[in-house]
């Protein structure tokens, strides 16, 4: 009887089918460093992506902080939700430009899998603990944690992604995303800058601004009066103002977020799609020769968007109660860097034995650098309150 299911061979024949001549196609994929046999129905970039959704590493995800420290609110966003609004938004985007939505959604899910708790605070004081024993960004660490630090199957360390995912991973970028380090064992993985990578580059951009202005609206940080002098938020209030009578500040809110995605997400896509065309870009093979972005907003757009993310940056990001957050976390992650750091004895037994492998400092840094916020309060009482169970 013939079998009507799906076979990996045919969603393959698919992609080749309907993806764009410039979209990183599932069968020609550089493969894996540890070799491995096929799925006889799901693609590379298919497993990679539910590798991914099953690691601790992005479990771990939910009870870290995006902009506000988890115990701030339960409605704020934290690197999980983040994450899923760009797997979300980096998917329509590629839809719309043909290109590989699996690999494009394991880029997005695995984006954020090296961040520390407390987020960019957190990564600035490791940073700064690390930076004689071979530094430290949430980039190089995040292709550590599905090389090396995640343990789940018996032939391999790590989750043995596809190397695509993994050039993803080390080369992604967006103003708050600069490569501060190269360790030892972490070096570029070689291959063009896909689209699809660059796709979920600016998906991340478009997620933090806007969702970001969100929660700053939200906890009262910002206010709504900033905002409306700015001109692309100050007209799509206007027109809701006029097309929907009496909306509630939040579905207000909700209205003009939405709006501002929707607006960004077509501007991008159709300038990238002219970009493509005027640059002549055929084939994944063609975008080596171009170092420039090719997915990118429009001129018009760029600049548009550019008062929204100074409002962002000085009343939000600088504002004394994100900064007191901020510094208070530092404190505690370099403090317990700190302890254990004096007296390695303190760490529990699976992290106190990585010291022989990696040396005392990587292995403190990747036991905090693995932290959820919660989970760091929590070892910071045991250490310095003195009626806290140890």
């Amino acid at each position: 009887m013939e079998n009507k299911n799906f076979t990996r061979e045919l969603l393959e024949k698919r992609e080749e089918d309907w993806l764009a001549s410039y979209a990183m196609k599932s069968s020609c994929s550089a493969g894996r460093v540890h070799s491995e046999p096929e799925h006889p129905y799901r693609t590379v970039y298919q497993r990679d992506k539910d590798r991914i959704i099953y690691s601790t590493a992005f479990r771990r995800l939910e009870y870290k902080t995006q902009v506000f420290v988890n115990h701030e609110g339960d409605y704020y966003r934290t690197r999980l939700t983040h994450t899923l609004e760009v797997a979300q938004i980096a998917r329509t985007i590629a839809r719309a430009l043909r290109l590989n939505e699996d690999l494009v959604e394991a880029l997005a899910l695995a984006h954020d899998l090296g961040h520390t708790p407390f987020g960019h605070a957190g990564e600035d004081a490791l940073s700064e603990l690390m930076e004689q024993h071979g530094g430290f960004d949430h980039n190089s660490h995040g292709l550590r944690v599905v090389d090396l630090l995640e343990k789940r199957y018996p032939d391999f360390p790590g989750l043995n992604l596809t190397q695509e995912v993994r050039r993803g991973i080390i080369r992604h970028s967006t103003p708050f995303d600069l490569k501060r380090c190269d360790h030892a064992d972490i070096t570029d993985i070689p291959g063009p800058l896909l689209l699809e990578i660059q796709v979920v580059d600016v998906a991340d951009e478009i997620a933090y601004d806007n969702h970001d202005l969100d929660d700053g609206l939200k906890s009262g940080l910002l206010g709504d009066t900033e905002l409306l002098d700015i001109d692309i938020w100050g007209e799509v209030a206007h027109r809701l103002d006029k097309e929907k009578f009496l909306l509630s500040p939040g579905v207000k809110r909700a209205c003009v977020v939405r709006e501002l995605i929707n607006l960004q997400v077509s501007d991008l896509v159709r300038a990238t799609t002219q970009r493509l065309e005027s640059l002549g870009i055929r084939d994944v093979s063609d975008l080596a020769s171009h170092s420039e972005r090719i997915v990118e907003f429009s001129p018009g757009m760029r600049k548009k968007r550019e008062p929204l993310r100074e409002v962002l940056l000085n009343s939000l990001y600088k504002h004394y109660r994100v900064i007191r957050m901020s510094r208070k976390a530092s404190r505690f992650l370099k403090e317990l860097f700190s302890v254990y750091s004096g007296d390695p004895e303190q760490l529990p037994p699976d992290a106190y034995s990585d010291i022989s492998k990696k040396g005392k400092h990587r292995a403190i840094c990747d036991y905090i650098a693995g932290m959820t916020d919660r989970y760091a309060l929590d070892q910071y009482k045991k250490f310095f309150e003195p009626y806290e169970r140890v």
